[in-house]
């Protein structure tokens, strides 16, 4: 049986050097807070608002490192509640995305684009990929079995790469509407 660790992720955004410099002043650096399960990503004690034409979250968490494109990324009822057209799309894919505006402690920035709703999936290593039987941007179902919430996510994209851990991402109302709870595991149904 292939289970992987499902995991939550709550709103939040990735700068790009440009848009730290311009937020928080040039040459600042991120502040790590805690390392996240993916190698090498963390989170930031620094915070932005992620500003829409109909509201704002006045302090969303910063993940780093820097990207080369700033991004944010919300679940559908937040969008909603900022008045965003968000799409579903793989992290980084931000052609033609939401625009919205991030305001920081020495400057805004506006995004003509970067703002998505992450579409739910799972990290592996290649090792890990092998041995659930499954490729690169392969896209499969996962069970998750919880306290009265259990269903099966369908559109799941796996991604595999050398530098990953194995664990499922799905977004706060995902991992709400599934009752999810820390340390669950979901099982790969190809």
């Amino acid at each position: 049986m292939s289970k992987v660790l499902v995991e939550t992720s709550a709103r939040h955004v990735h700068l790009s050097r440009e848009a730290l410099d311009t937020l928080f002043g040039k040459g600042y650096e991120l502040t790590a807070k805690k390392e996240l399960s993916q190698p090498g990503q963390f989170a930031c004690e620094e915070r932005v608002a992620v500003v829409g034409p109909k509201g704002k979250f006045p302090s969303v968490s910063i993940l780093g490192p820097v990207r080369e494109a700033s991004q944010v990324e919300l679940s559908a009822s937040d969008a909603r509640a900022i008045g965003v057209s968000a799409p579903v799309r793989e992290s980084g894919d931000i052609k033609n995305s939401a625009p919205c505006t991030l305001i920081g402690p020495k400057g805004e920035v506006l995004l003509t684009e970067g703002v998505l709703i992450a579409k739910r999936h799972i990290h592996l290593t290649p090792k890990a990929a092998e041995e659930f039987g499954v490729s690169d941007k392969q896209v499969v179902s996962v069970k998750i079995k919880s306290d009265g919430r259990s269903l099966i996510f369908g559109d799941v994209v796996v991604r595999v790469n050398p530098n990953f851990s194995p664990a499922m991402h799905i977004d706060t109302d995902e991992s709400n509407a599934a009752n999810v709870k820390p340390g669950l595991l979901g099982e790969i149904i190809k």
